[in-house]
């Protein structure tokens, strides 16, 4: 059976942005493992964040090998996890973006052909989300910050149209944006709050979920030169009975960490 391409793009949450709250991470897992059952193939890359160990250490305690087959590459370090990335990505049901800098997040990503294999990998079926950097990437444009102030940069272009995150939790970013909108310096897209998320089958959107009441996305396009917004209510996602993040890491997890940090020495 071939699988959708599917891509889920939160303006901020997940396990590195909402403690206690696992509720966009438990979405993102339920898609991948509708393709391969109970424990889907996990592929995290922290690359925006510069493969920060702290970064690597929660994912592994939020996607743990009881729930999926957890892994994750990092691109900053000789040995980044995998002899064949491209092929690694391909295997996955799941890749997971980290948040950071959207700027450095492409400069790696082109100059290991990333770009194309994740291209590759969505076109196969693999679920393909992120938050902050990991959401801004997919899109034609993005509002970042990674310069220090908000500004208009260029994504993957894996959807078309734009998108603004953490809408609600960085109102600086907000009217940059909308200028944006209205000036056409970006295309029509989307405006998304921490703890909202946009999951995307194909290029269309197929539904807004949120991890908390009042997280809201937006439909952001221009009319007459000035930009507006058409709030969008989503669904509230329920609570799922998971393991504690808290627990010691299994012995699989904490091989793949310290194989991470003995790569991290730098030539």
């Amino acid at each position: 059976m071939t699988r959708p391409r599917q891509i889920v793009a939160f303006g901020g949450g997940g396990f590195s942005m909402e403690a206690g709250n696992p509720l966009l991470d438990d979405y993102v897992l339920g898609l991948a493992a509708a393709a391969r059952g109970d424990r889907p193939k996990v592929c995290f890359l922290p690359t925006a964040s510069g493969d920060a160990d702290h970064y690597i250490v929660r994912f592994y305690r939020h996607f743990s090998a009881g729930r999926c087959e957890p892994s994750h590459v990092s691109l900053f370090r000789r040995d980044c996890g995998t002899d064949d990335v491209r092929a690694h990505l391909l295997e996955q049901d799941l890749v997971y973006v980290g948040g950071g800098s959207v700027i450095s997040l492409m400069g790696v990503l082109r100059a290991h052909g990333l770009d194309v294999a994740l291209r590759e990998a969505w076109e196969a079926g693999v679920v393909l989300c992120g938050l902050s950097a990991g959401s801004l990437c997919w899109f034609e444009y993005a509002v970042t910050k990674s310069v220090g102030r908000p500004t208009v940069t260029r994504g993957l272009g894996f959807l078309p149209g734009s998108n603004s995150v953490h809408y609600d939790g960085e109102p600086e970013r907000r009217p940059v944006y909308l200028e944006a909108i209205a000036n056409g310096d970006a295309p029509a897209g989307w405006g998304v709050d921490d703890g909202a998320g946009l999951l995307f089958r194909g290029t269309r959107l197929a539904e807004v979920v949120a991890s908390r009441p009042n997280a809201r996305a937006y439909r952001v396009h221009a009319v007459d030169g000035a930009a507006v917004e058409e709030a969008i209510e989503p669904r509230l996602l329920k609570s799922q009975a998971h393991p504690d993040p808290t627990a010691p890491l299994a012995v699989e997890e904490m091989r793949a960490l310290h194989a991470a940090r003995r790569g991290y020495r730098r030539g």
